[in-house]
């Protein structure tokens, strides 16, 4: 089969497939960036099957300060620790995607509203040579949080509210 970019101007390219079928056509060393989503292992559907090989198999396209993204979930990153380690990686950062209405694979489970995406590099690299420093810009400037002011009523009447709310919520707990 023929894999063809999916996208690609002259900063970059993008492949959009099975890693098994791409990475046999890239150059090693070529890659700055490797994002992956591999399969979390998490589910019992079909193709939810986790591949331990597929680090090692990504590993030799990346430039010697490349780095790689991961997208998973904490459950597959908490099984796959040892594996990361051993195969030479280690974890620079993480973030958290927050999905506002989150996936429903499972009935049996709270819905999934993120996911961990984790940034590795190859442990024999220094993070010297992996770190790039944020450029900032001169025009930034500290900001204040500023509130609304609130009347002396008002201040009042919440710390009085507040009070009540106690009052009610202990006399419920010793069953009055």
């Amino acid at each position: 089969m023929l894999v063809k970019p999916y996208y690609q101007d002259g900063a970059a390219t993008l492949y959009h497939g099975d890693y098994r079928e791409v990475v046999p056509l890239l150059a090693p060393g070529s890659f700055d960036l490797i994002l992956g989503d591999p399969p979390y292992g998490d589910t019992a559907l079909e193709w939810d099957i986790r591949d331990a090989t597929w680090l090692s198999v990504v590993e030799p396209l990346l430039a010697r300060s490349g780095s790689l993204w991961c997208f998973g979930s904490l459950r597959m990153f908490m099984a796959q620790a040892g594996a990361i380690a051993e195969a030479g990686w280690r974890v620079a950062q993480d973030v958290i995607w927050e999905k506002h209405n989150g996936s429903n694979f499972h009935a049996d489970r709270f819905r999934r509203v993120h996911e961990h995406i984790v940034h590795l590099y190859r442990a024999s690299t220094p993070w010297e040579d992996v770190y790039k420093s944020p450029v900032t810009t001169p025009d930034a400037t500290a900001r204040a949080l500023r509130r609304k002011a609130r009347n002396a009523a008002h201040r009042g009447h919440r710390r009085e509210h507040l009070l009540q709310r106690g009052r009610r919520a202990a006399a419920h707990a010793l069953g009055d």
